[in-house]
């Protein structure tokens, strides 16, 4: 069968699924399967993230990042390969590439209260003091985004004929990211590497991502005939994709499809761009070895087998940010 060849990323209802109409339900299930078999991107309205509380994110995030550079380094901590608080600008460079991004970020993890010993494995998170408000908006921001990837890993796995429970527990406290970007104005482009871009072509290497809108376009996927088509998430939704560590325990058959953002025109280079993903990730310990039901004799197991914490740690010393 074919692979549609979308012109844009396909918009679903999340209220379809929640809402109770069963009907509503299984059409939501199927055209979500289809657009990740085939794309690997949804957008969804109807999320538990609203445009207030995104849009005062983003105001505490860009006062954050103009800040100058040696306060923001004040929260760029050794040793925490990057998983918590600043990221400075380049730290960052797509697997198989050595230029870095012209990016800076910085990250949100779980907050873990009710005793679970996975908390040992999480760094505490870091708070920039000359914002006290930044903690409490972005800690309302992630688990809220938490609760709408639960919803969505629920659909999930009822296309994959699992139980659609399946994610719940592998995913509670697990190790999930909330990246408030920064691509910061270039006022000189020739200054910069001449293969430099906003963010090179690269899959996320978690289960699902779901991103905010931006405040800038840029971010764009390449599609199955190798065509790039600009994606642009609106304020009412969030785009969710698939990450590398569902195509891999799903065997492929659902897609971590390729992006990027790429550079502005030279003449906007000087201008800023936001973005604010959230990379929701499994505890370490999940088995990301290929569901028996994606494996069969025309599509034979195409990985070994490797817990997501292990995968982690393996791409983060690929892209720059372990040693």
């Amino acid at each position: 069968m074919t692979d549609i060849l979308y012109d844009q990323v396909p918009s679903l209802d999340l209220a379809d699924f929640t809402g109770g109409d069963p009907i509503k339900r299984e059409e939501f299930v199927a055209d979500l399967g289809t657009a990740y078999k085939d794309i690997g991107f949804v957008a969804i309205r109807n999320h538990y993230l609203t445009d207030d509380l995104s849009a005062r994110l983003y105001d505490v995030i860009k006062r954050f990042f103009a800040l100058p550079d040696s306060a923001k380094q004040r929260y760029e901590i050794e040793g925490l390969a990057g998983q918590r608080g600043y990221i400075g600008k380049g730290k960052e460079h797509a697997k198989g590439r050595n230029t870095g991004d012209l990016k800076e970020f910085y990250h949100v993890g779980q907050e873990v209260l009710d005793g679970d010993p996975i908390k040992k494995e999480y760094p505490d998170n870091i708070w920039p003091t000359e914002l006290p408000e930044f903690e409490s908006i972005a800690l309302d921001v992630y688990q809220r985004l938490e609760q709408t990837g639960v919803q969505m890993l629920r659909a999930i796995a009822l296309y994959l004929q699992l139980p659609e429970n399946y994610f719940d527990q592998r995913v509670k406290h697990g190790n999930s990211i909330l990246r408030p970007i920064h691509y910061f104005p270039i006022e000189n482009p020739d200054a910069v590497p001449a293969d430099a871009v906003r963010a090179a072509e690269h899959g996320d290497i978690n289960l699902i991502t779901l991103l905010m809108g931006a405040s800038a376009d840029g971010l764009q996927v390449l599609r199955r005939d190798g065509k790039w088509i600009p994606i642009t998430a609106l304020p009412e939704q969030l785009v969710v994709n698939v990450g590398d560590m569902l195509e891999r325990l799903t065997n492929k058959k659902l897609k971590s499809t390729i992006h990027r953002v790429v550079n502005p025109p030279r003449s906007q280079m000087n201008k800023p761009r936001y973005s604010i993903p959230f990379f929701m990730h499994p505890r370490s310990e999940m088995s990301l070895a290929a569901l028996p039901g994606c494996v069969d004799e025309a599509n034979p197991k195409m990985w070994d087998d490797i817990t997501a914490g292990d995968f982690l740690n393996q791409r983060l010393r690929e892209i720059g940010l372990k040693k």
